[in-house]
């Protein structure tokens, strides 16, 4: 996954792998801190108004395939960003911050082939990684 100029996806994700094999993404790092008690009340007002925004942007995958995120069907799957859906990027900020604040890495990571596609919109794609990739 190379941090290619020309790169047609984006995602912003831990460079910690989750035990499942994947790197897990900004909005599943950031949905982790609220679970875990941890956001001030500015964070969690900031994470809630941002996700309904985000849930009301664009597709859910898992709403319009159930097994696009199936561990025994699209083993390792994650979504990436394509790179012209810059209203849908131009958020992500705030969820870094919020990262951050709690001292949790995310990287971005960019890439013009991030494995194969799974699912895909306007908006995004999910994809297996290739393999070596995960």
């Amino acid at each position: 996954m190379s941090d290619d100029v020309a790169a047609a996806y984006v995602r912003y994700e831990s460079p910690v792998r989750h035990p499942r094999g994947h790197y897990p993404g900004v909005f599943v790092l950031v949905n982790g801190l609220a679970r875990e008690g941890k956001l001030t009340p500015e964070q969690e007002r900031f994470r809630r108004a941002n996700n309904d925004w985000y849930d009301a942007a664009y597709p859910t995958p898992s709403k319009v395939d159930p097994t696009v995120y199936d561990h025994d069907v699209t083993p390792g799957a994650v979504a990436w960003f394509k790179v012209s859906a810059t209203h849908l990027i131009e958020r992500v900020p705030g969820y870094l911050e919020i990262l951050d604040a709690h001292g949790v890495e995310c990287r971005v990571v960019r890439s013009s082939d991030p494995g194969r596609v799974v699912y895909e919109d306007e908006f995004q794609v999910v994809v297996v990684p290739h393999e070596g990739q995960a």
